[in-house]
């Protein structure tokens, strides 16, 4: 997606150890025109699946998960990263470990808000080493529920994320898949 590329060649930043710096305009502050537009194409990648839940993990997730959901007309559940007092004993339980933050988390989903009768879009700002999506994967298996594809904004190309989602035979649609980038001169690649 041209947009997105362009904005990221604009104001990413990358950082020594395979970091590519997006606070500005997607995972701190957020550029909701931008979304909408991520949003828009997603639905159009996506236009043949029933899709009747969008899901993702807090907390960078969750502001495209929301303006994606609103242009499909569904609801936006996301995994939670810890349990508060206010949350179900029935719940979906893994773990998975952060690529940025370099932690095992156990992500929690309540079974009230996935079940066998869900088709699920999964979306997500980031696919690095794809630990974040094989756990929303296997909260969606565990509901029994349908993954119908994964929407990612920002795709590192060079790590071996996309491609283990890609061998499990799910439509994967990666807004902008880097190919490369160096720290030091801050230049960035793309696949075409």
């Amino acid at each position: 997606m041209r947009i997105l590329e362009e904005r990221i060649r604009k104001d990413g930043i990358v950082r020594a150890g395979n970091v590519l710096k997006v606070d500005s305009f997607i995972n701190h502050q957020m550029d909701i025109a931008l979304f909408e537009e991520m949003a828009k194409e997603w639905k159009r990648l996506f236009a043949r699946k029933n899709i009747n839940k969008i899901l993702t993990i807090e907390a960078s997730g969750i502001g495209i998960a929301a303006i994606a959901a609103r242009e499909f007309g569904v609801p936006v559940v996301f995994a939670k990263k810890a349990k508060s007092i206010n949350l179900d004993s029935d719940n979906y339980v893994t773990k998975i470990q952060s690529f940025t933050h370099g932690k095992i988390y156990e992500v929690i989903v309540s079974k009230k808000y996935l079940s066998p009768e869900d088709h699920v879009l999964i979306i997500d700002d980031f696919l690095a080493n794809g630990c974040a999506l094989m756990g929303l994967l296997e909260l969606v298996e565990r509901a029994g529920a349908t993954v119908e594809g994964i929407g990612v904004a920002i795709e590192k190309g060079f790590q071996r994320g996309g491609d283990m989602i890609r061998a499990k035979g799910i439509q994967l649609e990666s807004l902008a898949i880097v190919e490369s980038m160096n720290a030091e001169d801050g230049s960035i690649e793309f696949r075409k």
